[in-house]
């Protein structure tokens, strides 16, 4: 992206809006359909937060489907953002943190890809991503905020973090450019076949997401019928107007987690930190050999986690509803 069209202006956006057929239709379909509404070059924004409803399913396909020069933004990145550099779908990343978790530490191929200039990491505060969301959804330009003034991320973004006099106060105020991605991916528990969705435990920035960008793609553990949807109605959190394509994907965060379905997969995680610190690039390879491109399809995928591992994540996550 070009520093002239860091933000796009209102009107443009306005008009790609109004010519998206917003009509209560069936948005069904599959990885492979869905992943044909990104096209190379697309900003792709991605629901959930470091390990949590990270829409692995869908990265998993873009993958697969050789996506190439995506510009990546999240609110916290992780292992999925690894796998999109190393599979060569993105080479530029704009996030507050790029680590595989505590645990495990600072991303090494996120260090090689930058520290080589293969890729570039736009890193700005955690709030101020939410933020540049939030100024996305309302339609405007810019979000003025205090955040970043402190420290020197800002100073390090260069012409992209601004300041202005507040006109009301005097004081300094930084300008935070709105987000407007062409593509949200989305993880959710469930939603029906139009896309109205509801989300259980913590939203993210999800919302905020999906009424940013051009276009959503939901993925999610299972499709509802519309009927279910409205019994609980204060439940919807993403409606169907904001969304592209509904794509029905069980355990469709592994081996991240989706809150109240299945925990983590900490012993996948453990051996994926293993191979790509030992060697970053042979380790993101045969990672991706195995668990992306030989897999026919995402049940394969799953298989090749293991039944038990999957059971085991499953029965961890569902313990966080019992009293």
């Amino acid at each position: 992206m070009s520093k002239d069209a860091l933000v796009e202006p209102y009107g443009q956006l306005r008009k790609e809006t109004l010519e998206r057929d917003r009509g209560l239709r069936e948005k069904v379909m599959s990885l492979e359909e869905a992943a044909k509404l990104v096209k190379n070059g697309d900003h792709v924004a991605l629901g959930g937060c470091h390990l949590s409803r990270t829409p692995m399913a869908m990265i998993w396909a873009l993958i697969r489907a050789k996506k190439k020069d995506l510009t990546i933004s999240r609110s916290i990145a992780s292992t999925e953002t690894d796998l999109l550099l190393a599979g060569g779908a993105s080479r530029r990343v704009e996030t507050s943190w790029f680590s595989q978790g505590l645990i495990w530490g600072v991303s090494k191929i996120m260090r090689h890809y930058t520290e080589n200039k293969i890729a570039v990491f736009d890193e700005w505060s955690h709030m101020s991503i939410g933020l540049r969301y939030r100024a996305g959804a309302m339609g405007i330009p810019f979000m003025p905020s205090r955040t970043m003034l402190g420290s020197d991320v800002g100073k390090r973004l260069g012409s992209d973090f601004k300041t202005m006099t507040c006109p009301f106060t005097g004081e300094e105020l930084g300008l935070l450019p709105a987000l407007n991605p062409d593509v949200a991916l989305i993880h959710v528990q469930r939603c029906d076949p139009y896309g109205n969705a509801q989300l259980d435990g913590l939203q993210f920035m999800d919302l905020d997401l999906c009424m940013a960008a051009k276009r959503v793609i939901l993925t999610t553990e299972r499709i509802v019928s519309n009927e279910q949807i409205r019994r609980a109605p204060d439940q919807t959190r993403i409606p169907f107007f904001t969304v592209e394509a509904v794509v029905e994907a069980p355990i469709g965060c592994a081996p991240h987690e989706c809150y109240g379905v299945y925990e983590p997969f900490f012993t996948h995680l453990d051996e994926y930190a293993a191979i790509t610190s030992k060697d970053p690039i042979k380790g993101a390879a045969d990672y991706l050999q195995r668990y992306y491109y030989e897999p026919k399809s995402w049940s394969d995928y799953l298989s090749q986690l293991g039944m038990d591992a999957v059971l085991d994540a499953c029965r961890r996550g569902r313990s966080v509803h019992n009293d």
